[in-house]
Parts: structure tokens; C-alpha cells; sequence
């Protein structure tokens, strides 16, 4: 339970202070009036709030601040999967709320990529978020819940219409470089001007005290990190560890794309990356070192596959495989054992070659699916 003595840390001048940064129309007699009405809906058989409307979450977390509950948010696109899970569980280990945004955000896809095809699955969603409330109930050492699911429209997230999806588009951005212009934002240049954009439109909205994040993105990760820090921001980013499936490959919305025969060559890219890791462990520190033997096993892969007939055969594409400082992901000729460093990489799974009558091609006939993953190389030194 939450005691009184746990209050001292929150003095009611820095409540008064905080709300008025919300609604500076708050006032004492404010507080001393406010009561929280939900005018949203339920998740049914459950007491998670859904919110669509930034003004009720708004005052859903005027009453959480009042109360001395904190606040963690798990920001998502939908389409749930274990990852997403696990990130739940740990907020809820941290927190005594728990938010999950579910918003699939137009601004961080590009104008040709799968924006119209990615998976939907609202219901299977609830559901999941459901059963997972269950089973932190019943785990006593959670610190909370889910409390609500916040929905909105993009007319709600981006109020002056929704902007541009083409790379020099028109619209109010958040643009972090420049680590968002490498890897990932070499080859997707809007994308994480897309993800800092919505995020920071999140962060301002929920205004929660952690944020987590899956390290399967880990890009993504370093990129929330550096806004945070250089727009003074007062949340905290957490980094879960990436989910994966039992035969290695990271647990991903975009999955669903790959059909029976892509599915069981997707691991290939978690194994070449395991060999780069391998040499790290071995006390190899120079790129070539590392990377050299990686490289090799991803020609001996596509070999592989090429020599197969047409109607059994996986065509990929590796697009980059990274040696990154850990903090700027700028490319490392050799690894500082006292920071370390981010081994990384993305294949682009191009479309089963021949389909087969009855073949699984994986959801919407199976388009293009990018892969990414990635392994942190710790520090070995102090």
C-alpha cells in the first residue's frame, strides 16, 4: 500500500505548480474542487480506462498526480505481441499506473511503405491487455496496473492536419540528428522524424514519469534518449530486452508478413549478428575482426538460397551491417571496451518467388518485410 509517509516527496506547492503546467487555469480553489469524471469507455470485464480524447486522459492524470500515483506509459502501434508484454511488466514492477498508447502513427512510415497493410487487430489487442491486467493482479509484488489505453485519431494527434509523408513534407516535426539520419534513417528518412514527433506529442500528453521502449529498436531507443535529454524533458527512458522466439528471431508487429517459407529463413539475420558477438568475446575488438566474418556468413547464406529451385527459394537483401558507438550510433573502426558498442543490422525479405498452390504467403499475400536486429556489446572495462 501507498502511506502517508511515502507523500513528503511531493509537497503541495509542486503539485500546484506541476498542474498549473498542465492547465495554467488551475488554480487552489481548483484543487480543492477537482473531482475526475470518466467520460470515456472500458475495456469490457475490466476497469482499464480507453481514452480517444487528450482532454480526459488529461484530467485522468490531474487526479493520478493528486492521488501520489505515478505514471508509465508504453507506447505502441497496436498489433501487440510478447514484446509489448513484457514492457507492460515492467512498468507495472515501477509504476502505479500504467498507460498503453495505441496509435499507428502515419508520419513514421514513408510514402511507399506498408502504412495501409500493417496489421490492425484492435479486439485481439483488448484482449491481451485484459488477460495481462489479470495476471498482474495476481502477482502481490507489481506496484500497479493497467489503468488505461489512450486511442486517438490522427486528427486529435495532429490537430493542424495531418502532415506530409514525403521527406521534405510540411508540418510541426521533431527532428533528432544527427543520429536519426544513419542505419535506419539512411534508409527510412522520415522515419524518425515520425517517431520523435508522436513521442513527444505522447510524452506531453501523458506526461508519464518512465517510458519504455522494446531494445529491438535500439535506434529508436537512442534516439528518444537524446530529445529527452537536449528538450529537458523530465520523464526517464527504459529499455527492455528484446523478445524473441524460440528459434532466436525478434518478436515483431511486421512478422505477420512472412508467411511459412520466409519464416523459417528470418532468422538469418540474428545469426549473422551472432557471429560478430562471438568475436567480441573472444577479445576481437577491430571491425574487420568483428564484422569480416558476419559479412561472410551472410554471402553464404544468400548463396545458400540461390542455389535452391525458384519455388522453395528465400530472396533477401541485407541492407546495412552496423559496429555503432552506443550513444551517437556513428560507426566504430574499434571497440572502446569502456563504453562498448552496438552490433546491428536489416534485411529486406522480398517476396516469396514462385508461390506454390495453398502456399502461407504471411498477411496481405506477403509484400516486402524489413527485418531489423541487434546486440549490445557491453563494456568489459570501467
Amino acid at each position: 500500500m501507498f502511506s502517508r509517509s511515502h507523500c513528503t516527496a511531493f509537497p503541495s506547492s509542486n503539485i500546484r505548480h506541476v498542474l498549473k503546467t498542465i492547465s495554467p487555469r488551475c488554480s487552489s480553489s481548483h484543487l480543492r474542487s477537482f473531482h475526475f469524471r470518466s467520460k470515456g469507455s472500458v475495456i469490457p470485464h475490466t476497469s482499464i480506462k480507453i481514452f480517444r480524447e487528450i482532454s480526459e486522459l488529461r484530467a485522468w492524470r490531474r487526479k493520478q498526480l493528486l492521488d501520489y500515483r505515478t505514471v508509465g506509459l508504453v507506447p505502441t502501434m497496436g498489433a501487440l505481441h510478447e514484446g509489448h508484454l513484457s514492457l507492460i511488466r515492467m512498468a507495472a514492477a515501477e509504476n502505479h499506473r500504467i498507460v498503453v498508447s495505441v496509435y499507428l502513427n502515419p508520419t513514421q512510415f514513408g510514402v511507399h511503405e506498408d502504412l495501409d497493410s500493417y496489421p490492425k487487430t484492435w479486439e485481439k489487442d483488448c484482449s491481451m491487455l485484459k488477460d495481462l491486467d489479470k495476471e498482474l493482479a495476481e502477482d502481490g509484488s507489481n506496484l500497479g496496473g493497467i489503468a488505461a489505453v489512450f486511442a486517438p485519431t490522427t486528427d486529435t494527434m495532429y490537430p493542424s492536419g495531418r502532415p506530409d509523408q514525403e521527406v521534405n513534407g510540411k508540418g510541426s516535426f521533431v527532428t533528432i540528428t544527427p543520429v536519426g539520419e544513419v542505419l535506419e534513417g539512411a534508409s527510412r528518412p522520415t522515419f524518425f522524424r515520425g517517431v520523435a514527433t508522436v513521442c513527444m506529442k505522447l510524452f506531453n500528453i501523458v506526461m508519464p514519469e518512465k517510458v519504455y521502449f522494446g531494445q529491438k529498436d535500439v535506434q529508436q531507443t537512442v534516439v528518444i534518449k537524446k530529445m529527452v535529454k537536449d528538450f529537458c524533458m523530465k520523464t526517464e527512458v527504459v529499455v527492455g530486452d528484446t523478445q524473441r522466439a524460440p528459434d532466436g528471431l525478434a518478436l515483431s508487429s511486421r512478422n505477420v508478413y512472412l508467411g511459412t517459407r520466409r519464416r523459417k529463413v528470418s532468422t538469418l539475420l540474428s545469426k549473422i549478428l551472432k557471429v560478430a558477438e562471438i568475436g567480441y568475446l573472444r577479445e576481437h575488438r577491430l571491425r574487420d575482426e568483428l564484422l569480416g566474418p558476419a559479412e561472410e556468413l551472410a554471402r553464404l547464406l544468400l548463396m545458400e538460397q540461390h542455389q535452391l529451385p525458384p519455388e522453395e527459394r528465400v530472396n533477401f537483401e541485407i541492407d546495412y551491417i552496423s559496429l555503432a558507438d552506443p550513444e551517437t550510433m556513428q560507426e566504430l573502426d574499434e571497440v572502446d571496451e569502456t563504453k562498448g558498442a552496438i552490433i546491428s543490422g536489416a534485411v529486406k525479405m522480398l517476396p516469396v518467388e514462385h508461390p506454390q498452390p495453398g502456399e502461407d504467403l504471411g498477411l496481405s499475400d506477403g509484400p516486402p518485410v524489413r527485418l531489423i536486429d541487434n546486440i549490445i556489446l557491453k563494456p568489459v572495462k570501467s
